[in-house]
């Protein structure tokens, strides 16, 4: 193949998912535990047995050590998928961190889990709430393409529990504080690295991204930036919903997802998989209707482990695999939902 000038054209690289790592701490807290929790912290309004239950429909969250933070779970979830692929730390040419949490302020996390691991590469943060994972598999997509680098490790920590409500004044508190109560501390890590970009080779196919961001204040946690730096108050410290309470912030944005990717759903709908990210099962059940996804190819894994927040996608392609709903050659979809509000779609042969 030769160019415009006559010299020859290289094929661009495909990025190519080597590996999918998730760490769960072992600790769990049910929803009833929670329940309890609230009353310890002498809240004026304790909840009914059950009802956190019955309106997020998660049974439980993983919850992680005292003092372990999120370099420490991208740590261990890192080591995994490094291990799983055989690859030495110091054959990664990119460390991204790519979380909601993170571990300081400055410096960007990412230097964190690279001392741990012992990384000497360049490393950064990609940090877009929930879709932080999707948005650092396109940065590192297209650093792979170009050939700027070959192989580039992704790693997420949440520490979502950061985020919940123990001490509630009213009901109305409660359902503005729900999001928190189905949170969930993880880990998670990619590895992509160059590959060849042919009909039927595996890795990244397509990814796509929108935004509509005059919604930004729909769901909040505002301690901590330059709005509130040094915030003590529950409503700064703890994620909140800010608009209707009837819908959730995911649901809202459908209409706006479907009329600018329809094309690229269509794709979608027919992935032998398909992950999205997941808040409560009420979410997951309005997600699977409005967007017409076969539920059969779909995952409730929030029902078990609760919103891992960006780590929430390799959460549920790991157990995909481990169940053989994935097998090699099958085309894979990712659906993010992100507060702010973001979306992006991602299309991955396996």
């Amino acid at each position: 193949m030769t160019g415009r000038y006559g010299g020859a054209v290289l094929e661009a690289p495909r990025a190519r998912l080597t590996a999918t790592a998730v760490h769960l701490p072992s600790r769990y807290r049910t929803m009833e535990e929670i329940r309890a929790g609230i009353a310890a912290a002498g809240s004026p309004y304790v909840p009914p047995p059950g009802l956190l239950e019955d309106i997020t429909g998660v049974r439980g969250v993983h919850a992680c050590e005292e003092g372990e933070c999120a370099s420490d779970l991208a740590v261990a979830a890192a080591r995994k998928a490094l291990a799983d692929a055989g690859t030495a730390i110091g054959e990664v040419d990119l460390l991204l961190f790519a979380a909601t949490s993170h571990d300081l302020l400055e410096p960007s996390t990412s230097h964190l889990v690279a001392a741990k691991l012992g990384a000497t590469c360049p490393v950064f943060d990609v940090k877009n709430a929930c879709n932080s994972v999707l948005n650092a598999m396109e940065v590192a997509t297209a650093f792979i393409a170009t050939r700027r680098y070959r192989t580039v490790l992704i790693a997420c920590g949440e520490v979502g529990s950061m985020v919940t409500r123990w001490h509630v004044p009213d009901h109305e508190t409660l359902l503005r504080a729900m999001p928190g109560y189905t949170v969930s501390d993880a880990g998670a890590a990619l590895l992509l690295t160059a590959g060849p970009a042919g009909d039927d080779d595996p890795g990244v196919l397509m990814l796509r991204f929108a935004a509509e961001s005059t919604a930004w204040s729909a769901c909040t946690v505002s301690g901590g930036g330059t709005m509130h730096p040094r915030a003590f108050d529950d409503e700064h410290l703890t994620i909140r919903l800010n608009g209707d309470l009837l819908r959730t912030t995911a649901v809202e944005g459908l209409p706006f997802l479907r009329q600018s990717a329809e094309r690229e759903l269509d794709a979608i709908r027919s992935s032998a998989f398909i992950a999205f990210h997941q808040i409560g099962m009420a979410q997951y059940q309005e997600m699977v209707e409005a967007l017409s996804l076969p539920a059969d190819r779909c995952m409730p894994a929030v029902a078990e482990h609760g919103n891992c927040a960006a780590a929430s996608l390799p959460l549920q392609l790991v157990k995909a695999r481990e169940t053989d709903r994935i097998e090699p050659g099958d085309t894979v979809a990712m659906i993010g939902l992100a507060s702010g509000m973001s979306f992006g779609l991602a299309l991955v042969r396996w």
